[in-house]
């Protein structure tokens, strides 16, 4: 992971503490409730600890995603035999599409899909036409900014949406009770719902107690180490 594709600025991550971090966040996951199948490492790909972003989770089925960063691509292939072993229907975006499990937020029996640096409108559509087939629906957002869709705002149920930047008063979020998160806490819009309790990153206090606010239970855990790759809570899980 210490040469995986970052953006962020930060530095390089500490090796042993991400591992730390990493096994903090899956206890949490248990902790609320999940049952968690950690994959070994592959060397192969330093961003693999990413696993959202190479497939898209539905009721009784699985997106194989095409990741626009190319050198993800391989992550796909690797994961393909595990998920089959676990969801068994599977499809797969097909060239020229791109699409990444970053710009997928699931809201119900719908799913907003991000137009971003590494999912294009054709990725969506594929998507789209996936989600029809399994009676789900669909629907595109256009980025200016953010790397991910995820990267800036999340959903954590009760209509209850996290929203930094310009997701802040985008219309397709309009229909939402939004929580506005500040420049300075941008870092937690990519915040995590799971059973009702909502996994915040540590250092956010103002996010915090504003999903408090709305009668969450909230666990705050460190992922310094993943931030330094551009990467978030949501990131290191594929949930279903």
């Amino acid at each position: 992971m210490i040469d995986g594709i970052s953006t962020a600025g930060l530095g390089l991550p500490d090796y042993e503490l991400a591992c730390s971090q990493h096994a903090d966040y899956v206890a949490a996951l248990e902790s609320c409730g999940l049952i968690v199948t950690v994959l070994p490492a592959d060397q192969q790909y330093p961003d693999s600890t990413f696993v959202e972003d190479v497939a898209v989770m539905l009721p009784g089925a699985v997106i194989l995603t095409r990741p626009g960063a190319v050198s993800r691509r391989g992550e796909v292939l690797e994961i393909r035999p595990t998920l089959e072993a676990l969801v068994g229907n599977i499809s797969i975006i097909q060239s020229p599409g791109t699409l990444e499990g970053g710009d997928v937020m699931m809201v119900g029996t719908h799913f907003y899909i991000g137009l971003s640096e590494r999912t294009n409108e054709a990725g969506a559509r594929q998507m789209i036409v996936i989600l029809e087939k399994c009676g789900l629906t669909g629907s595109m957002v256009a980025l200016d900014e953010m790397l991910h869709l995820k990267s800036g705002v999340s959903y954590i149920e009760s209509d209850n949406l996290l929203a930094y930047g310009e997701f802040i008063g985008k219309p397709e979020f309009e229909q939402f009770d939004t929580l506005k998160i500040s420049e300075s806490e941008a870092y937690a819009a990519n915040s995590l719902w799971l059973n009702g309790t909502v996994l915040v990153p540590q250092g956010y206090p103002d996010t915090a107690i504003a999903i408090q606010s709305r009668g969450y239970t909230v666990m705050m855990l460190n992922v310094s180490e993943f931030q330094k790759l551009d990467g978030g809570l949501s990131c290191l899980s594929l949930r279903f």
